[in-house]
């Protein structure tokens, strides 16, 4: 029971510390999302617009798949905090690219197209899977 705790003591102190930059990361790469989209998303989860509402939580899961793999595959914080920006970006020039093809993103998520909110996400989440996969080696 000695070895369990001693070997507790010795990695929760790593463990949160390498959780804490992760979840930094992933509130950096969400509040870049938000300055780059073309639409004001929280304002229109306020009013009950679902397809924002899949926008914004499928982007989270986007953001957070290559994250987690990056937390996963790396023992040292300066690693975590590297390829979580490289992660990061990846998932944000998919996102431009994903708004660049398809026309007229911004009026159907203002208007509550859910198809269109799910296409985005879509692409997001299956970028994120590869680069995940990436990540991990």
């Amino acid at each position: 029971m000695d070895g369990i705790l001693a070997t507790l003591q010795q990695g929760l102190p790593v463990l949160a510390g390498q959780f804490a930059v992760t979840l930094a990361l992933l509130g950096i790469g969400i509040a870049c999302y938000m300055l780059l989209t073309p639409f004001d998303e929280r304002r229109l989860m306020r009013e009950g617009n679902v397809a924002a509402g899949i926008v914004i939580a499928g982007t989270l899961v986007a953001l957070a798949i290559p994250l987690a793999a990056t937390l996963a595959s790396s023992t040292v914080v300066l690693d975590i905090l590297l390829w979580g920006l490289v992660a990061l970006v990846i998932q944000l020039a998919t996102f431009t690219a994903a708004t660049a093809l398809i026309r007229g993103l911004r009026a159907m998520i203002e208007a509550g197209n859910v198809a269109a909110a799910l296409v985005l996400i879509g692409i997001q989440i299956a970028v994120a899977l590869l680069n995940a996969g990436a990540m991990a080696g």
